[in-house]
Order: C-alpha cells, then sequence, then structure tokens
C-alpha cells in the first residue's frame, strides 16, 4: 500500500541534489514537469512545463542543464513565443522559406540545439550542421535530433574558442542566435573571420538577438542605464556595485562571457573587412511588412510581450529617430549580412 507522500504509479520522479522534478502525465500523450526546489532561495525558471518529450531526453537535460533552467531549455524548443519567434522574425524578413531548400545551413554557437530544431522546422528541406564548444550539449543536440527523428542534421564540437572544425566544409547560410555577446574580444576576430571564409560567395549570415551595444541600457547582463558607454573597468565596477543580477564576485571576464558587451554594426563591418575574404552588405528587410531595424525589434516584441502602450510609444520613438537621423537605435541587433567576392 502506498503512503501518503508516494506518487501514484503514472508519476515519476527525478531526484536531483538541489530539486525534486516530477513528471505526470496530462492525459494527451505530454508530460507535465513541476521542478520544487530543496531550498526555497533556489532560482527555477519555467517550471511547471507541459512537453511532448519523453521521460529519457528530460532526464538528459536535467543531467546536463539541472533543475534551475530544465524547463526553459525545453521551453527554447517548444514555445513558438521563445526562439521561434527571433529566428522566424530575423531569416523571413530577408528570404521565404523556399531559398534554403537543398542549402546548408550551419547552426554557430548552437548549444543544445533548441534553435537548430526550430530552424528545421522553419526551413524544410535545409541540411543543417550545429558547431558547439562544449560536448555535454552536444549530447543533448544529438537526443534531440534523435527524438524528433531528423536525418540532415549534424552535430560537431568546435576545438576552442578561437577556432572551427577543421573538416566542418562551406555554407550557404550561417545562423548565429544569441551567439555573439558571449564571444571574448579576443575571440570575435579569428572566429568572425573564420564564418565569413566558410561562408560562400552570395551567402548570408544572420545575426540575431544581439544587445545593441550603442543602446543607452545594457539589457542583457546588469539593465543598468548608460553601462554600454563606459571604459571595461568601470563597467565591471558599475555592474557589481548596482545590478542585482551580478554577484560581487564577478570578475570582467565573466561578465564578459556572461555578454554584457553586444555588439555595433561598425564593429561586426570590421570584423569581416578584416578577413580578406569577401565584402559585407547589410540587408534592409524587404519581406512580411518589415522594412527596417525597429519593425524588426518591434515585431519580435510584440510576439513575446503583446502590444502595449509603452511599447507603442518606444516604436514611435525609434522611428522618429531613424527618420531624423538614419539611426536605429534598437536594443538588439537583428541582421542578414551577404557576402560578396571582393
Amino acid at each position: 500500500m502506498n503512503g501518503p507522500d508516494t506518487p501514484p504509479a503514472s508519476i515519476r520522479i527525478l531526484p536531483h541534489p538541489e530539486a525534486q522534478v516530477r513528471l505526470s502525465p496530462t492525459g494527451d500523450g505530454r508530460l507535465r514537469i513541476d521542478v520544487a526546489p530543496t531550498d526555497p532561495d533556489y532560482y527555477v525558471q519555467g517550471s511547471p512545463l507541459v512537453t511532448h518529450y519523453d521521460p529519457e531526453l528530460i532526464e538528459l537535460l536535467l543531467d546536463v542543464k539541472g533543475p534551475a533552467y530544465l524547463c526553459d531549455e525545453i521551453a527554447r524548443d517548444e514555445d513558438p513565443g521563445y526562439t521561434q519567434v527571433n529566428l522566424e522574425v530575423g531569416i523571413l524578413s530577408f528570404l521565404p522559406p523556399e531559398a534554403f531548400a537543398g542549402r546548408r545551413l550551419l547552426d554557430f554557437g548552437c548549444g543544445s540545439a533548441a534553435s537548430t530544431m526550430v530552424l528545421s522546422r522553419m526551413l524544410p528541406g535545409v541540411d543543417l550542421t550545429g558547431v558547439e564548444l562544449f560536448a555535454d550539449n552536444l549530447r543533448v543536440a544529438r537526443a534531440r535530433a534523435e527524438f524528433y527523428g531528423h536525418e540532415r542534421m549534424d552535430f560537431i564540437q568546435s576545438p576552442g574558442g578561437t577556432a572551427l572544425p577543421a573538416d566542418l566544409g562551406r555554407f550557404d547560410f550561417i545562423v548565429m542566435n544569441a551567439v555573439f555577446e558571449h564571444l571574448l574580444p579576443e575571440e570575435r576576430v579569428p572566429i568572425m573571420a573564420a564564418l565569413w571564409d566558410r561562408l560562400d560567395p552570395g551567402g548570408v549570415l544572420f545575426l540575431q538577438e544581439t544587445p545593441n551595444r550603442c543602446f543607452p541600457v545594457e539589457l542583457h547582463t546588469t539593465g543598468l542605464p548608460l553601462l554600454n558607454y563606459l571604459p571595461d573597468g568601470l563597467a565591471g565596477a558599475a555592474a557589481r556595485r548596482f545590478s542585482r543580477r551580478v554577484d560581487r564576485e564577478d570578475d570582467w571576464p565573466t561578465l564578459l562571457r556572461a555578454g554584457i558587451r553586444g555588439g555595433t554594426i561598425g564593429e561586426l563591418r570590421k570584423l569581416f573587412r578584416r578577413s580578406g575574404a569577401g565584402e559585407p552588405e547589410f540587408l534592409p528587410p524587404t519581406r512580411l511588412g518589415r522594412k527596417d531595424a525597429v519593425d524588426l525589434w518591434y515585431a519580435c516584441s510584440i510576439a513575446r510581450h503583446g502590444v502595449g502602450g509603452k511599447r507603442k510609444l518606444a516604436r514611435s520613438a525609434f522611428k522618429a529617430l531613424h527618420r531624423l537621423s538614419g539611426i536605429a537605435l534598437v536594443p538588439e541587433l537583428s541582421l542578414a549580412i551577404r557576402k560578396h567576392s571582393t
């Protein structure tokens, strides 16, 4: 006979030192995930969550990601208002899905491949390769591909932060989704040059969700105003002193890896030109009624958060500044960059 704390046979408990993870069937072939931390101060994002994932894949994700971001990692793949919105707006505003059929696409910095799974659904017929630095993330990536039955998908481990795999080949398209800001300064030059070299002439590199270093508020890592304009030493000191998101013990390299320094179009233009492998052309969006960077930001923002008065006001202000100065002062960069032969 079961005791009062014994779960029914249909419920599965995944033990973890920091939390108890409970999997409960919903009756429609899915599972509800509830993460109950052992410490009430332990942060958990996105619980509870209902998913199509099977228990084995959930258990692997728990092992790799831990309980704090277990549900969040699944939502990156399954929630259409998460990664999918950024990729749809940032890619399909420039090119239609049929432009990718039978072509090679590199998902650079694919992590655990949530973005790769979304791209496979978004762009039917594309040949996908994911490159990732950390082996544990690739364990999840390959398990996800097997779970979905993807056969036109390959994953390769990067040899380090400044180089690409030697046998990677060449690509028609490259996607960097929420990646560039996490590259250290000494990594940006060699990695961007290497990626640009692997892109065929006429190919397009899509850079998504990169914080705009020119924006008045550093939204990605600290939430602090004017931090983007401070020199490194002062920026690090201000982050540790004033941001609730930053630990007092975090040094500057840790903050850089966390993404405290975004990017600018000027920086990217210089990085590509230094490679000597082809001239960059920053394409304007021409599809789905979107005509500039403000339209891209607004489309993502309302898809995630809904149409609100503050967002409408911000859009009007961004549009006015763009008309007057030609500057698109939006929080995040969403870029499509075509490579031309020199």
